[in-house]
């Protein structure tokens, strides 16, 4: 009889994505489940649904994984504790889909560092899956936003006629105040951290409005004073060269006052927000080689890091 292959240990980077995991779509299940109980829009309830499905299956898919080595599964969000489906609607259903739509985006992302930090090729082909599956979630969102009109685009730029090389360090230092015209990179991070914000601020608009601890309140409404201030650098930057700037969703939002989530759930998702601001705010840094554009997300990423150590 051929003797069983002994499968290889998860490591420490794997145990991490796996923990990760299994919290975020734990919250998303609360939250999802939320959104879709309350969706009145017959082309979004789907789209919804999908994405509550695929939490769902990762949850499994996780569990048995750290249960058949023996882990401990983590303790996340739950229904029971951290959401209430009889409270009214606090978010549009349009402002759902773009939820969805940017969080699909955020996945991509995280399972593709997930990949690469994988080895066993069971994980590896889990985060796969993962990958592909999110693709799906983000097609089919873009396709309903373009078609329902919601869609959101990044500015056009005029059609480039000659190569054009930097030979001076003008292109990267500002000249006696004068500044260059932004580069297509930097005018699409520009765009989109100013786009994150605009979803980050209606989020903690309605986690201020049903939040029940008066500190978790108070760290809501500093974020949302914090977001505001990003979302008018951001635009101030674009306006300079004339391009547009994208709305806010602040008539996505209702004016329910309603235990609907749990603070730990809210407080969860924020830190999230938190985390992910500082890793974009980094790649606008690498990306954008002018150097009022890299000091000012320098000095963002250091604003918003203060305001997660108050968070934690």
């Amino acid at each position: 009889m051929e003797a069983k292959r002994t499968q290889i240990r998860l490591t420490a980077g794997e145990i991490a994505q796996l923990w990760a995991q299994y919290l975020n779509d734990s919250a998303s299940i609360c939250v999802l489940t939320f959104f879709l109980e309350k969706a009145e829009d017959d082309e979004i309830k789907p789209i919804t649904k999908y994405a509550l499905e695929l939490s769902t299956l990762h949850i499994q898919t996780i569990t048995a994984i750290l249960t058949e080595e023996k882990n401990i599964v983590p303790h996340g969000f739950t229904m029971k504790e951290d959401v209430d489906l009889t409270a009214p609607r606090l978010f549009s259903d349009a402002f759902v889909l773009n939820f969805i739509h940017q969080m699909s985006k955020v996945g991509l992302t995280l399972y593709g560092a997930a990949l690469a930090s994988s080895v066993r090729n069971d994980i590896k082909t889990y985060y796969m899956a993962c990958l592909t599956e999110t693709m799906e979630l983000y097609k089919q969102s873009t396709e309903l936003l373009v078609s329902k009109g919601l869609f959101i685009r990044s500015p056009n730029l005029p059609n480039l006629e000659k190569v054009e090389f930097v030979k001076k360090q003008w292109f990267m230092l500002d000249v006696i105040g004068e500044k260059r015209p932004l580069v297509a990179a930097e005018v699409e991070h520009l765009f989109v951290n100013m786009q994150r914000n605009a979803i980050g601020v209606a989020v903690l608009t309605g986690f201020s409005q049903v939040a029940q601890d008066k500190d978790v309140k108070k760290f809501f409404l500093k974020g949302l004073e914090i977001g505001n201030k990003h979302i008018r650098l951001f635009r101030a930057k674009l306006e300079e060269s004339k391009l547009p700037a994208p709305m806010g969703w602040d008539a996505e939002i209702t004016n329910s006052t309603t235990r609907t989530f749990s603070d730990k759930l809210m407080m969860y998702f924020t830190s999230g927000l938190i985390s992910m601001s500082v890793g974009y705010y980094g790649t606008g840094v690498s990306l954008s080689p002018r150097g009022d554009l890299a000091s000012m997300y320098n000095r963002l990423s250091v604003e918003v890091q203060m305001y997660a150590e108050d968070g934690a």
